[in-house]
């Protein structure tokens, strides 16, 4: 097992593509917190190597308490993963000060400081790694995405910054930017298209690999990335998309 005896902390780790991380840390040996504000479904929850904490990740008061508490019911932290996060449609016209403070405070601040929270602990156990979870629209852009883009972008040039920053200390931190992951949030969605056939024949099409990506997919990827094969990778910023963002349009 790739992970045997770390110590893992996944915000957002109970749906969607946080699921698929936990899924995958479980089963490669990885104790695993996860952070978030919703109960987790039972079969995470009675899980022997899951521990469950509420936070509110977007008041930064929560932080160093959450963290505290991981270290204390699991002796330490070796792997954080910052995957909770936010997403809206808003107009650049429409947008509000209050909506982009969210945004960013949830998406972007967050991953600052939780990595301060556990620098000490990380330090402490010899190093670590972090992985922050962006996406391809930090290298791109959907329309009225405005807000979501710049945080993700924020979020894979904090990346580069701590791995410079940290490196020292033995401690890695790559992102992860995933394109379309199929998840129950985007099911319904495409089952609210008028023709929802033709949207998921359509959105095929986007990904030269014919299908968009699973949640463990992106685990597989975390996994690789925590664990010591990584060990000469960081400040990287990783898509993992089908080829979706490689593939040009073309005019017909």
């Amino acid at each position: 097992m790739q992970l045997e005896g770390k110590i893992a902390v996944v915000t957002g780790g109970g749906k969607g593509i946080g699921r698929g991380i936990v899924d995958r840390f479980i089963e490669e040996g990885a104790w695993t917190a996860i952070v978030q504000r919703r109960d987790l479904d039972p079969e995470l929850l009675d899980h022997p190597k899951v521990v469950s904490l509420h936070a509110d990740l977007s008041d930064p008061s929560s932080v160093p308490n959450v963290i505290e508490s991981a270290v204390n019911q699991l002796g330490g932290i070796d792997i954080l993963v910052n995957n909770a996060g936010v997403m809206f449609e808003r107009s650049v016209s429409e947008i509000t000060v209050e909506e982009w403070d969210m945004m960013i405070a949830l998406n972007l601040r967050a991953p600052l400081f939780l990595t301060q929270a556990v620098l000490p602990f990380m330090r402490q156990g010899g190093g670590g790694s972090i992985i922050n979870i962006g996406s391809i629209e930090g290298l791109g852009a959907n329309p009225d995405h405005a807000a979501y883009c710049a945080s993700k972008a924020g979020v894979h040039g904090l990346t580069r910054a701590l791995a410079v920053d940290l490196g020292r200390d033995n401690i890695r931190c790559n992102a992860i930017a995933p394109g379309w992951i199929s998840s129950e949030l985007s099911e319904t969605y495409l089952e609210s298209m008028p023709a929802p056939a033709a949207a998921r024949e359509a959105l095929n099409r986007l990904h030269p690999v014919g299908r968009p990506g699973q949640s463990t997919e992106v685990g597989d990827l975390a996994v690789f990335l925590a664990s010591d094969r990584s060990s000469f990778i960081t400040g990287e910023t990783i898509v993992i998309d089908g080829g979706r963002t490689t593939q040009l349009s073309q005019p017909y």
